[in-house]
């Protein structure tokens, strides 16, 4: 008789595999990852066949609770900028609370693993962001740049200030709002 899934393994595998992954690289075996879960690996390969399915199934997760984090409050009413300001400020409190996942989802993103599905499911939360940033810069609140060019920008400002406050937590206030006027500064036209 075949044993019964649990959600609860499967969500263990996928919170080792984060951990993993972020010390070790996805190059770490999944032998590892079992271990950390707490799961026989036949027990990991009963959730996901393939490394390659556990490591798109692990990005589609991080991604979805990304997108919850950041549109989760978020205001269709505000201007451009209130609603720049707090997709910033969730994404860098979601980056602060989850330094493993945030890590490897910067793996992940370069990784020839994910499939096209898998890069189209991870990026469909994300919508409302890029449709926000188009119609900035065509009412002329923000500079005319190519989407990746401005979320690359905010990335890479992002990245910096949760290392920052990583490393200096009695500052988070003042590097959120420091690293969020950098990027205004960079992105608003005029």
């Amino acid at each position: 008789m075949a044993r019964l899934r649990s959600d609860d393994k499967r969500e263990a595998i996928l919170t080792a595999a984060a951990g993993v992954f972020a010390e070790r690289g996805l190059a770490a075996p999944t032998s590892a990852i079992s271990k950390a879960a707490g799961v026989a690996e036949g027990s990991l390969f009963t959730y996901f066949p393939t490394k390659d399915d556990l490591i798109n199934a692990l990005y589609r997760e991080i991604k979805l609770g990304l997108a919850g984090a950041m549109m989760s409050g978020f205001s269709r009413q505000a201007d451009v900028r209130g609603k720049l300001r707090h997709i910033w400020d969730s994404y860098v409190n979601w980056g602060i609370a989850h330094p493993a996942q945030r890590k490897v989802l910067a793996q992940l993103q370069v990784s020839d693993k994910l499939t096209r599905e898998t890069r189209a499911v991870g990026s469909a939360p994300f919508a409302e962001v890029q449709v926000m940033a188009r119609q900035a810069v065509e009412q002329g609140v923000v500079r005319d740049m190519p989407i990746e060019v401005f979320t690359s920008t905010i990335d890479a400002m992002a990245t910096a200030t949760m290392e920052l406050i990583a490393s200096n937590p009695s500052q988070a206030d003042k590097y959120r709002s420091l690293g969020f006027e950098v990027v205004w500064s960079g992105i608003r036209n005029g």
